[in-house]
C-alpha cells in the first residue's frame, strides 16, 4: 500500500472506522486510519491522500488498564479517525474527526482561545457530522464527553475551515449531550441535532435551539440525516423513525411575526398510482399521506367553517374542499383495509395538515347510488395557486404538483394532457347522467307524494293516470341509464351493469396509467357517449312534451306543480 502508516495491522484502524462511496466521484471509496485512504477499485488497491490527521501522541498508542491485566483490544485506541465527510460543495474536500480532536492545526475558538483539542480531551469523542451544504468553509462538529461523566451538549461551529471555532449549544439542556449534528441542504442555518434526549434544532445557525420531539420517543439519536424534504433518524432502542415533509419547518422564522392563521408553501407533488388498500395490521410503520401536503396553522381553533379552494394556473377551481363534514353519499367499505381519500379539512388549534389526492372535484351524485364512485380526473401537474380562506380571511401559496413516470417531463407535455383530457370529458358525462338520474327521481317522488296525499281524490285521477304514464317512460329511461336494481357492493353478478356502471368502469381505466389513451379507449367512450346522448335525447323529449302536459293538468286540479330543481357539480 503507498503510504506507509504506524501500524495498519493492530493500532491504526478502529473499531469503527469510516467507510463510504464519495457522493459526487463516481466508483471512489474512503476510510481512514490516522490518515486518510483512497480506492478506485473496489477496494483492490488503497492510496494514502492525507498526512497524519491526528495528534500522534504516543501514551495514547497503547491498551488501556494494567498493570496486571489490559481492558481492551486494540479496537479504541486513540489517535485515529473516527468520522470522516465529504464537501458537498469541494469534490476534493474532506473533513475528519479523530478520538482526540479535528485537524492538526489545532485550532482555536472564537471565544475562549482554546483548541478544540483541549476541549476534546482524551475519553471524548469528536464526530465530524456535517459540512455546509452551503458554504464551502463551514462544518459542524458535534462532541460527545459523557464517557468523562460530562453531560453537557457540545456543538462547534466553523466558518473559516477549522482556523477557529465557535460553541453553539443556546438552549439544549445539560444531559442531552449530542452525537450528530447537521444541516438542512436547502436552508442555510437551518440545523439538526441528535441528542441523547431526542431531536433539537435551530432556525438560526445554531445560536438558539429548540425541540424537536412531536411524537417521536424521548430516546438516544444516535444520528440523522436529511433526505430530500424528510429528516430520518436513528434511535438507541426505538426503530428508523421519519418526519415527513420539513417544507413548513423550513419556512418558519426565528423573529417571524405571530399571525392569526397561515398557509404554509406546498411541498412539490408527485403523481403516483397509490395503492386503494393497504394491511396497516402488519408490525410495519405508516406510509406518508397520499397526495400534495398542504399546512396551514390557526393560533386558536376557528369557531366557523374552514374552506380550502385549489385553482390551477389560469385562476379556475380545481377543488373545493371544507372543514365541515359531509355524509351524503356514505356508504360501508367494500373491505376493511380500503383506503379512502379524506374530503374533510382538519381546522384545529395549531398546524394542520391535509393531503389533497391531486383530484378535481367530483362530478354530480347521484345520492342513491350503490358502489359508483366515479373517480374525478387527476391534476395534470400544472402550476397552480393554493388559496385557503377562513372566517372571510383569505391567505395564498403557490405549488406544484409535477407529473412521475416513464420520461415525466416528456409525457406531461404530451400523453398526459390527452389522458387528462379525456377523463375530463368522462368527468363531465358522468355529470349529465347524474343529472339525469337525479332529475327523473326527483319528478317519481313528487309523483308519488301526490298519490299520497290525493290518490282517494276523484277529481284528480286523470292528472294521477296522465303522471302515472309519464313516470312510465321515465323509468324505461332511468333503467338505461342507472342499475336500478344495485342494493350491494357486488350486485352486477345478479344484475347486469348499465351506462352509470360501464361510465364507471371505464373512468378507472383510462386513470389507471401515465399515458395517452388508445384507440380502443377512444372507441369506448365514442360509444357510450352515443348511448348516453341517446337516453339524454328521450328524457329532454320528455321534459319538453310530456312535463307540461302533466303539470297542465295537475294545476287544473289544483294541485303542486312538478318541478325540477337542477343540482350543480361544484366544480
Amino acid at each position: 500500500m503507498p503510504g506507509t502508516a504506524r501500524s495498519i495491522w493492530c493500532i491504526v484502524f478502529n473499531g469503527s472506522r469510516p467507510f463510504f462511496f464519495h457522493r459526487i466521484i463516481q466508483m471512489s471509496l474512503y476510510t481512514a486510519a490516522e490518515c486518510v485512504f483512497k480506492s478506485t477499485d473496489h477496494g483492490m488497491s488503497w492510496t494514502q491522500i492525507s498526512n497524519d490527521l491526528t495528534k500522534n501522541d504516543k501514551s495514547k498508542q497503547q491498551p488501556s488498564g494494567g498493570p496486571l491485566t489490559n481492558d481492551i483490544t486494540s479496537v479504541e485506541y486513540y489517535d485515529t479517525v473516527f468520522a470522516l465527510a465529504e464537501s458537498p460543495k469541494n469534490r476534493e474536500r474532506f473533513g475528519p474527526g479523530r478520538m482526540t480532536g479535528w485537524s492538526t492545526s489545532r485550532p482555536t475558538t472564537a471565544k475562549t482561545g482554546r483548541t478544540l483539542h483541549q476541549r476534546c480531551r482524551s475519553g471524548a469523542r469528536s464526530r465530524l457530522s456535517t459540512h455546509s451544504p452551503h458554504d464551502a468553509t463551514t462544518a459542524y462538529v458535534a462532541v460527545d464527553r459523557h464517557r468523562l461523566d460530562d453531560f453537557k451538549p457540545y456543538i462547534f461551529k466553523t466558518t473559516d475551515l477549522g482556523k477557529s471555532w465557535s460553541a453553539i449549544t443556546n438552549g439544549i439542556p445539560e444531559g442531552a449531550y449530542v452525537r450528530s449534528v447537521r444541516e438542512d441542504p436547502k436552508r442555510k442555518g437551518m440545523l439538526y441535532a441528535g441528542t441523547e434526549l431526542g431531536v433539537y434544532f435551530s432556525l438560526d445557525d445554531g445560536a438558539h435551539w429548540q425541540p424537536l420531539q412531536l411524537n417521536l420517543p424521548q430516546s438516544p439519536i444516535h444520528d440523522l440525516v436529511v433526505k430530500d424534504d424528510d429528516l430520518v433518524v436513528a434511535t438507541h432502542g426505538r426503530s428508523f423513525w421519519v418526519l415527513d415533509n420539513l417544507t413548513p419547518l423550513r419556512q418558519l422564522s426565528a423573529q417571524s411575526p405571530s399571525s392569526d392563521m397561515l398557509l404554509y408553501q406546498p411541498q412539490t407533488a408527485v403523481r403516483l398510482h397509490y395503492p386503494e388498500e393497504i394491511d396497516k395490521r402488519q408490525p410495519a410503520g405508516d406510509n406518508p399521506p397520499m397526495g400534495a401536503m398542504i399546512d396551514y396553522y390557526f393560533k386558536s381553533a376557528p369557531k366557523d367553517e374552514v374552506t380550502l379552494d385549489i385553482l390551477d394556473a389560469q385562476g379556475k377551481l380545481v377543488r373545493h374542499l371544507s372543514s365541515k363534514e359531509k355524509k351524503e353519499n356514505e356508504q360501508p367499505p367494500e373491505w376493511p383495509d380500503r383506503v379512502e381519500a379524506p374530503k374533510t379539512i382538519p381546522a384545529n388549534e395549531g398546524m394542520n395538515r391535509f393531503a389533497w389526492d391531486l383530484r378535481y372535484n367530483e362530478p354530480i351524485q347521484d345520492p342513491g347510488r350503490i358502489l359508483c364512485g366515479q373517480r374525478a380526473a387527476w391534476s395534470t401537474g400544472v402550476t397552480g395557486r393554493l388559496p385557503g380562506e377562513t372566517n372571510g380571511k383569505r391567505e395564498n401559496a403557490n405549488g406544484d404538483a409535477p407529473s412521475r413516470g416513464r420520461s415525466a417531463h416528456q409525457r406531461s407535455r404530451g400523453e398526459l394532457p390527452k389522458q387528462f383530457e379525456l377523463s375530463t370529458q368522462v368527468n363531465a358525462r358522468i355529470s349529465e347522467l347524474h343529472q339525469a338520474v337525479n332529475e327523473i327521481r326527483e319528478v317519481k317522488s313528487q309523483i308519488k307524494e301526490l298519490h299520497t296525499k290525493f290518490g282517494d281524490d276523484l277529481k284528480v285521477k286523470p292528472a294521477l293516470a296522465a303522471a302515472d304514464a309519464m313516470e312510465h317512460k321515465m323509468s324505461d329511461v332511468e333503467q338505461q341509464l342507472i342499475q336500478v336494481n344495485m342494493k350491494g357492493s357486488e350486485g352486477n353478478l345478479a344484475f347486469p351493469n348499465m351506462l352509470n356502471e360501464a361510465f364507471d368502469t371505464f373512468s378507472r381505466s383510462v386513470d389507471a396509467g401515465d399515458r395517452e389513451p388508445t384507440k380502443p379507449q377512444m372507441d369506448v367512450f365514442a360509444s357510450l357517449s352515443g348511448r348516453l346522448d341517446e337516453q339524454l335525447k328521450k328524457w329532454n323529449a320528455i321534459k319538453q312534451d310530456d312535463l307540461p302536459k302533466v303539470t297542465e293538468l295537475i294545476k287544473q286540479a289544483d294541485l303542486p306543480a312538478l318541478i325540477i330543481k337542477e343540482k350543480k357539480s361544484e366544480s
